[in-house]
């Protein structure tokens, strides 16, 4: 019988422990970027996945191996309504509390929002009243957010009416009375995403993975099974050891639970097209599980989390890469966008 390796390393990060449950399904966004690009405009934007594909584009990105050639490059499709802006807050700074809210302004939804299926609450407001308090703390606030419901309704994949709200930052100047202006004048009115997204840059993805239910060691942390023909009279597949006497001592130690359904960012996904043609990209007979796209969407390089239907958040790029630092949005060009079904996600 060989010695025992003396190097075995943990498998899986404890970095995004605990892993639990997502509490929410649309995805707070925890950090924002501080994007210079000379015009107030949101920093992020809510859409739905409807599925994947594989397109054939010419690789455009400089010094890299396969610059100027035909690449192929497996594609996600997000179909991402216009957001209607229902409200605006400005936030002010404080050394003890940090960011707190100033105030709010909110305007009266349309009946065709069908916003009362997600806040029960909403009464009348005025408007004009709102706006006045909030100029008069215009000089304490450090940042102004929109509060944006979605529209799943114009989307052709989704059968449900309850919006989703989301809250996203105004950025692109530093003068906060520009990014003010800009709010208030998007109130009652509704975003595309071409409005905020440029074709060619990158983008993060925040969304909530597949759920996997509860799992135990072996597949949730990549443990090693026992041999099945000795040296396992209590099972095989149990844990390493034991945690130890003491309440959360030995935490480290890899334990069976709750497996995907996390919230999780990938950063850096490039945008290849936007568009509003649905059909230039949905396979005869729709995407699997989701249909037909119906509103404009987005296609983005590679993969991201989360299932079909699945909402997710697209954010402006938090690190860059060092491609898009020095060359900025470079326009892809699409030889080939394969309409194939495919059976995965």
């Amino acid at each position: 019988m060989g010695a025992r390796k003396k190097h075995a390393p943990k498998r899986g990060s404890l970095g995004f422990s605990p892993r639990k449950r997502a509490s929410r399904l649309v995805p707070r966004v925890k950090s924002w970027p501080q994007v210079d690009n000379g015009r107030p405009l949101p920093l992020a934007f809510l859409g739905y996945k409807v599925g994947m594909t594989h397109v054939y584009v010419v690789d455009d990105i400089p010094g890299s191996p396969t610059s100027g050639r035909e690449v192929f490059v497996p594609v996600t499709i997000v179909e991402t309504p216009p957001l209607y802006v229902l409200a605006l807050r400005l936030y002010g700074y404080d050394i003890n509390r940090g960011l707190y809210t100033l105030g709010e302004a909110r305007v009266q939804p349309p009946p065709e929002l069908e916003l009362h299926r997600r806040i029960t609450t909403l009464g009348s407001v005025n408007l004009e009243d709102e706006l006045e308090e909030l100029e008069k703390l215009l000089s304490k606030a450090v940042d102004v957010r929109l509060l944006v419901v979605s529209q799943p309704k114009l989307t052709g994949g989704l059968s449900k009416k309850k919006p989703d709200v989301l809250e996203v930052k105004v950025g692109g100047v530093s003068d906060i009375k520009a990014l003010y202006d800009y709010a208030v004048g998007k109130l009652g009115k509704t975003i595309t995403v071409d409005e905020v997204f440029q074709v060619g840059q990158p983008v993060d993805v925040i969304a909530v993975t597949k759920g996997k239910g509860f799992q135990g060691v072996v597949k949730r942390w990549g443990v090693k099974e026992l041999p099945r023909w000795h040296k396992h009279r209590k099972g095989s597949r149990s844990g390493p050891g034991a945690r130890g006497s003491a309440a959360g001592s030995w935490w480290e130690i890899p334990q069976a639970g709750q497996m995907g359904f996390h919230r999780r960012t990938e950063y850096n996904k490039r945008i290849l097209s936007i568009s509003d043609n649905g059909y230039v990209i949905t396979p005869a007979g729709g995407f699997l599980n989701y249909g037909i796209v119906r509103s404009q969407y987005v296609v983005l390089a590679g993969t991201i989390p989360g299932t079909v239907k699945r909402p997710v958040v697209l954010r402006w790029p938090i690190r860059p890469p060092s491609w898009y630092l020095s060359y900025g949005a470079l326009k892809p060009k699409i030889v080939y966008i394969s309409l194939e079904s495919k059976q995965g996600n």
